[in-house]
Formats: C-alpha cells, structure tokens, sequence
C-alpha cells in the first residue's frame, strides 16, 4: 500500500518491481532445459543474447536471467534467489537497487554487467575500495569466463599498462577514486597513445549511497609537483605552548579556530617582537593560522594516522586510509610539522573532478545498496536516478532496541561495558561500532580492562579488515570497528566457514552495539545490517551521551534533563532530540553536496570547453594549424632546418645547428669580455703594453672570422638565446633534405606545435583552478551586501574566462618564436614546456562547512581580534 501512495504521488523508491516479478516463473521454466546443455552449449546461449536490443525486451530478458542462475549454480555453486534476480532487472534499467545486506548483491551487480557487456557495451563495475574491486572480480571470473566476457580489475599499485589491459576487458572493477584519478591523469597526457580509459559507457556503482553522497563531498583533486614545502617546526613548537579559550577559540562546530588578542600577542613575542599583520610579516599570519589549525582541529588517530613516518589521511565518511590524499595549501606540511616528521613535497592544483561529474559522463548508469531509500531523493536531484527497493530473501527477525541516552560519555562507556559482559556470557558474538580510531583504541582498552578480549578494526590495520570482519559472527568473539559502512564483506554466524552455525544461532546471533549514533540514520542502518544477514537472528542498540558531538552540536538545548542513578535518560522528549539532531546533521551534510554541485556546475562548463579544444590539439591538427598561421615565418624555418639537419646528418656532416650554437657561443664569450672591458674603472688598462693591445686585437680578429664562418657580421652581434644568431642563412648550408627529411621534419614541428599549445591549455587551466579557489575563499563576504554568494561567483568567474583559448593560443606562438633546432631535434624543454615530475592527489573539503552567516561571523570575528 505505501509503495503505491509513493508512485502515486511520484516519490522516490517508488519503482514498480511487478513488471519484473511476473517475468520469474518463466526464468524458472527455462532452468531444467539449460541444465542439460554442455558449457559450450550454454555459452553459445549467452552470445546468442549479444543480438538483443538495450533495453532487453521480456523474451531476451528471460533468458538472461536463465542463463545467468544456470552459469552462477555451475562456477560459483550458487543459484540466485528470485530476489536477486529482481536486483539484476532493476541495474538493467538503469536503476538504483535497495538489496539489504547479505542478499546477494555482488552476484546480481555480475549479472547486470554481464548482461550489458554481452550486448557490447563496456561495463565499469565501481566500489568504494580497491580490495573490493580486486576480491569481486576474481571471485565473478568463472561466471564471466562462462558467459564469453572479459574481466580485468585495478587497485592503487596497477602501472598504466596494467590499467590500459584491465579497462580494455569487457567489465572493469574499480574503486571509484582510482577510476577518476585515471581520468584526471588521462585529462593531461600529451600523446592519445597514452591514455588508458576508454570512452565511458556503462558505470554499476557498488554502495552507491557511499559513493554517490558521501564521496561526492570530497572532490578528487590532481596535483603536480612545484617546490619543496616548508615545514615550519618553530611555529609549531609554538602553537604546542597556547592554552585553549585563553590563547584562541574554537567554533562551536569544532570546524574553525582563531588567535584571541592574548594569543596574538603569545604568539608575536615568541617570534622575537614582530607584528603579524605588519607588511613585511604578510607570510606570518597564515603560518600561524595553519600550525593553528593542523594543532588544534586536526586530531591524531582521529583525522589522520602516523604510520611508517609519514602522515596518512583517515576517510571520514569510511574510517579507512585515504591512500595517496593529501592536505592543501600548506596543511599538510604543518601536520607534518606538528607530528616532527619529515616534510613532503608540495604541489600545485593541476585538474579536479566531482565524483557526481565523474559518473555523469555515463550515458548508462546504476547502482545497488542496502540503504538507498534515506538518500532517494539526493539520488534523484543529483543523478537522475530512482530506487528499486528488492525484498529480502527472508523476513528479518533481527531486534532493533533503538536508543539508550546517558549523561556523560563515561556512563554511556559503562553502559556498554556492562551489556558486552552480560551479552559475551553466553558465547554471543558482538559488534561494536564507534566514530573514530581513537575512540576504538580507548573503548577496546576499556573491555580489556574488564576483562572482555576483542579485536579492533580501524584504519592501523585496515590491510586486515576483511579477515577480522569475516570472523565476527564467530562464538565469543567482540569486535570493535570504526566505520562499518562499506565493507562489503559478510558476517557469518559461526565465523567464516560457519562451523559452529547452531550454536551462536541459538544464542540470538550476532548483537551490534554503536557507540554513539552517525551523523547520518543511514550509517546508523549500516552498521544495524550487520546483523540479521539472510533471516539470522540478531539484534541492534545504540548507546549515545549529551556530550556526543552529534548533539553538542546540532541540538538546541544539552542541559535541564534529569538522569538516573546510573545516568540514564529514560524522558522521550529527550529521546527524541537524538533524532532531531541527527536529521540536523543530515541538512547539513545535504547542503554541503548542494553547494559542492552548484558551484562546480560553471566550473564544469569551462573545463569542458578547454577539454573539447584540448581533444582537437591532441588528436588533431589543431595546435598545428594555429601555430603555422600566427607563427608563419618561424614554422617554416623550423621546417627547413631540422631537415637540413637530418639531411646533414644522414650525410655524416655537421649539422648546421651545431654550426650555429659554436658561432653563438663564441659570440657569447666576447659579447663577455667587451662587457667586462665597458665594466673596468676608468684608467685600469692605462699601463697596459702594447702587446696586451696586440693579443686582444688578435682574439677580435679571430672573433670576426668566426662570425663570418657561421654567416653573420660582426655588427650583428645579439645575446645568446635572443633568435638572431640564426636569422640569417649560413653560407654553407650542406647537403639538400630529400622529401623524407622534409617529411619527418614537418613532423617534428607539428609534434612541438601541439606539446606547446598542450602546456599553455594546461598552464592556463591550473592558473584559472588557483583563480577560482581564491575566489571562492572569500565569496561569502559578499553576503554583506546581502548579494548570493553563488551568483556572485559566477559573476566574477565567467568574465575571466572569456579569452582563455585566445591568450592559451597567444602565449603558445610567443613560446613557439622562441624554439630552437639542435642536431635535427626539438627540445620545446629548453622553452619551458616541462611536466611535473611527479603527481599525487589531494583530499579536498570543497565547501567551507559553515553557512554564509557563520562564515561572516568567523570573518568578523577573526578582524576583530587581529
């Protein structure tokens, strides 16, 4: 009844599953008489589908789904549930399918792909993770090899042609964050050959709820090499010595910090007496600011980990490693600075990319997870994409107790303590779930202290995280995680091969405890989806105090409850306003994808434009063409003498480059002494002999011949480097270029044509990417004038964009004049036209994660104390 009052009134979730429901009894005819077939035979049946139409009609949809549970039953001995079944039509038709956890979704995300790439349409089959992308892929091979498709995977360690080969298969399984670094990576090549993603066709998108929402508040970021970053150790040590509330203030969000007047006067006479908002101390301030920040806001084993010397970033939205991310703009260097390990290099924004643009550019489009109804409507706003919520295979009997509400983290800490003792009596295995390694490490002390032995899951030892969750469901294990959200591997009662099954079974199955509720129900329903898998047994509850960072920071009133002995909070209205707190907290995490959309939107537009113009300099001849019409006179003498150099060459003659450069070098080193001779104090060569005179006038002489040798006059003397000294033809300019010489130097110039206007849309683009980050750093200002800050942006972002391609195209024929030839070889390096040496990617908040309001109040508020 309320799915069809939802479609009724058009809400998301509300896909009709009964077109797909009626298609299962004539699957199931077709089972018996696919058995008999040979695996020949069966393949034969799946190419046969390659002839069918997208989207499948119901004759060619059946029998996909036949020969699917026939080909899973024979490789991966297992038959899909008609369940699941249902799960594999909804990714067909492009749709997001809610599966809960343990129904099987990995095998129908196999069998959707399997069922486009069969049609011959490439399919990327995305998760959060790269040990998911590897682990599901080898395990779906046989099925694939069944079926006639290829499958290949890649993970962070993949080499380029490692990637080349795997996007080249039929299906690609990826992490979504390695896929859009490629493509960023792909975005600044030089030579087509040396891309490796293909064109994009089909994306199924494993946790999509992960990937599409909370992924998408982190932009993936490309940076390049610049300088070496200065860590500076001294502000640090200073910032270790500032007391909070009386040296500086933190937000009531946790999210900002500023110096208070006592602090900055700390601070000015700990650096020697300087003022920090004196001119010559402009790099001062935001020194300070960012040793504040790395100090005070970013907390170790909480946002980050120091593991082998080096400071690794914790993924909020999974509490895994963020492997290769990097803070910006000089925090990372000041975390550094702050845990005295060594200092990494710095870098410069090359190109960026939403996660949302990211799976756009796919005309085809899916998703499957088990809590995708709490973000339909994002997935539709954002996407386009509706929710096909699939039953369960079995009824789910697992208890949800809801949650208990205590004073102080303390009592919520014995509150838990003391259920895990009284729940582990019996052998019953328990999860607990907790918002950050810290709080891991400290509650697993806790049980220990009390006796209760546990294994901990977080991101120190996430390289384990699949075996130690497999084994939770084990008799008398206690399992303390992080974030469970994402980890795509079941909990089996009994442990992983289920040995001891009954037993647990008979104790209520697996019982998952949270140690506080997320900042969204969804991970909430996660982590509750742990427990139940498939009919189990199992329960849920959740433990939360009023000084959770949850309600401290989105519930209006924290004080005036009253508590039990043991600091409970039984009272519903303060119940409630756990829940009001969290719908909070919702907003505004919805606000910031808003926001990181909206303002990524123009952006997107103008990165498309200099990628359309790019796509024509790279595989075209476009960057050839305008070079040889703006630089005409240069292009052609270019032509000519790298051809008479390779004709020079291939004669066994010098070449007349190399002619040229010694003429110029010893131009050079007289244009030095007549410098040095114009630069000595008068009278100084006074009591010189004659013979000095003599000896000079020679080196003259012999300068003159060598000028004339390389056919200049003297008087044409110019600075080395200038582009005279080979304005003029040589009197001896050797062996004629044969048409191939002529060819192959046409080639040369083009190729240098097109690695120049390459680097100035590049150099440009990253030039407008710092434009935009500054703009958008202060863009809230505008709120003062009560003027949008988003149309503001827009205002000031598409004027400076006008002219991009025209002064990428001018700077490009300027370089151009500038090329030299050098023994039949263009060297466009000498001109500046270099690559970073190394690139890695950023972990970027895109939206300042206050509102305008808070951010004006901040801003005012950090004047005031200045």
């Amino acid at each position: 009844m309320a799915e069809s009052v939802r479609r009724l009134l058009g809400k998301p979730g509300a896909v009709d599953l009964r077109p797909y429901t009626k298609l299962l009894s004539a699957i199931e005819a077709e089972e018996d008489g696919l058995r008999e077939l040979s695996d020949a035979e069966l393949n034969e049946k799946a190419i046969e589908l390659g002839n069918a139409e997208l989207p499948y009609e119901r004759g060619d949809l059946v029998m996909l789904c036949a020969v699917g549970r026939e080909a899973a039953r024979r490789t991966l001995d297992e038959r899909p549930y008609d369940v699941q079944l249902l799960g594999v039509m909804a990714l067909l038709d492009s749709h997001v399918a809610e599966m809960a956890t343990g129904e099987g979704k990995t095998l129908s995300g196999a069998l959707a792909a399997a069922g486009f790439a069969l049609r011959g349409q490439r399919v990327h089959l995305l998760s959060v993770n790269d040990y998911l992308a590897k682990r599901d892929a080898e395990w779906m091979r046989p099925l694939y090899d069944l079926l006639g498709v290829t499958v290949g995977w890649i993970n962070e360690d993949s080499t380029p042609d490692e990637r080349r080969e795997a996007y080249s298969q039929d299906i690609t399984y990826a992490a979504v964050s390695e896929l859009g670094f490629d493509v960023l990576r792909d975005r600044m090549v030089t030579d087509a050959a040396d891309r490796v993603v293909p064109p994009p066709a089909v994306a199924i998108i494993d946790e999509a709820d992960s990937v599409l929402v909370d992924e998408a508040r982190v932009p993936l970021v490309l940076a390049g090499a610049a300088e070496s970053a200065a860590a500076d150790m001294e502000m640090a040590d200073i910032v270790r010595t500032l007391k909070p509330r009386l040296d500086y203030e933190v937000d009531a969000e946790g999210r900002n910090v500023q110096l208070t007047d006592a602090g900055i006067d700390r601070v000015e006479k700990a650096l020697g007496g300087v003022d920090l908002y004196a001119e010559d101390e402009e790099s001062r301030l935001p020194e300070v600011n960012l040793a504040l920040h790395a100090h005070v806001l970013l907390q170790r084993d909480v946002h980050y980990v120091v593991r082998d010397g080096e400071v690794r970033i914790i993924n909020e939205s999974r509490g895994r490693i963020a492997l290769l991310q990097r803070w910006p703009d000089g925090l990372q260097a000041a975390v550094e600075a702050k845990e005295k390990v060594d200092v990494s290099e710095t870098g410069e924004v090359l190109d960026s990319i939403t996660v949302q643009s990211l799976v756009l550019r796919y005309p085809t489009l899916a998703g499957m997870t088990g809590t995708a109804m709490s973000v339909a409507e994002q997935l539709r706003e954002f996407y386009e994409l509706e929710v096909a919520v699939v039953p369960s295979n079995k009824p789910d009997i697992r208890e949800d107790h809801g949650t208990r509400l205590y004073a102080t983290r303390e009592e919520k800490e014995d509150a838990l303590v003391a259920e895990v003792e009284q729940v582990h009596e019996s052998g019953r295995p328990v999860l607990i779930g907790t918002q950050d390694v810290a709080e891991s490490e400290l509650l697993a002390e806790r049980l220990r202290k009390a006796g209760l032995e546990c294994v901990v899951l977080n991101a120190k030892n996430d390289a384990d995280e699949a075996a130690i969750i497999a084994e939770a469901g084990t008799h008398g294990a206690i399992t303390v995680s992080t974030q469970m959200a994402g980890r795509g591997t079941d909990i089996r009662l009994g442990g992983s091969d289920m040995s001891d099954r009954e037993r647990v079974v008979e104790n209520g199955g697996l019982f998952v405890m949270g140690f506080g509720r997320y900042p969204s129900s969804r991970l909430d329903g996660q982590l509750r989806g742990r427990s139940g898998r498939q009919g189990d047994p199992g329960d849920s509850l959740f433990f939360v105090s009023m000084d959770d960072d949850l309600l401290v920071n989105n519930s209006p009133e924290t004080t005036g409850y009253q508590a039990g002995d043991d600091g409970e909070i039984t009272d519903e209205g303060w119940l409630a306003m756990v829940g009001h707190a969290q719908r909070v907290a919702e907003g505004q995490l919805l606000e910031v994808h808003r926001n990181t959309w909206r303002y990524n939107q123009l952006i997107d537009v103008q990165r498309e434009v200099v990628l359309q113009h790019r796509e024509l300099v790279l595989t075209g001849d476009e960057g050839d063409r305008h070079i040889r019409k703006d630089s005409r006179g240069r292009h052609a003498d270019l032509i000519e003498e790298v051809a008479r150099d390779l004709a020079a060459i291939d004669a066994g003659a010098e070449p007349p480059s190399a002619v040229r450069a010694a003429a110029g070098a010893e131009a050079a080193e007289q244009a030095e002494v007549e410098k040095a001779r114009a630069e000595s104090p008068e009278g100084e060569d006074a009591g010189a002999d004659e013979k000095g005179s003599e000896d000079t006038g020679e080196k003259d002489k012999g300068s003159e011949s060598a000028e004339e040798k390389a056919g200049e006059k003297p008087e044409a003397e110019t600075e080395p480097g200038s582009g005279a000294e080979g304005d003029e033809e040589p009197e001896d300019v050797g062996p004629e270029p044969t048409e191939e010489h002529e060819d192959q130097a046409r080639e040369q110039v083009a190729k240098a044509a097109r690695l120049i206007t390459l680097y100035h849309l590049d150099r440009g683009w990253t030039d407008h990417n710092a434009f935009l980050s500054e703009l958008r750093e202060g863009i809230h200002l505008r709120f003062l004038g009560r003027r949008d800050p988003l149309d503001e942006f827009n205002r000031e972002a598409v004027p400076v964009f006008k002219g991009f391609l025209d002064e990428a195209r001018t700077r490009a024929a300027e370089t151009f004049e500038e090329v030299r030839v050098h023994d039949g070889q263009i060297d466009v390096g000498e001109v500046g036209v270099k690559r970073p040496s190394m690139t890695w990617t950023y972990m970027v908040h895109d939206h300042p994660f206050s509102s305008p309001i808070e951010t004006l109040a901040g801003k005012l508020k950090g004047s005031k104390n200045g």
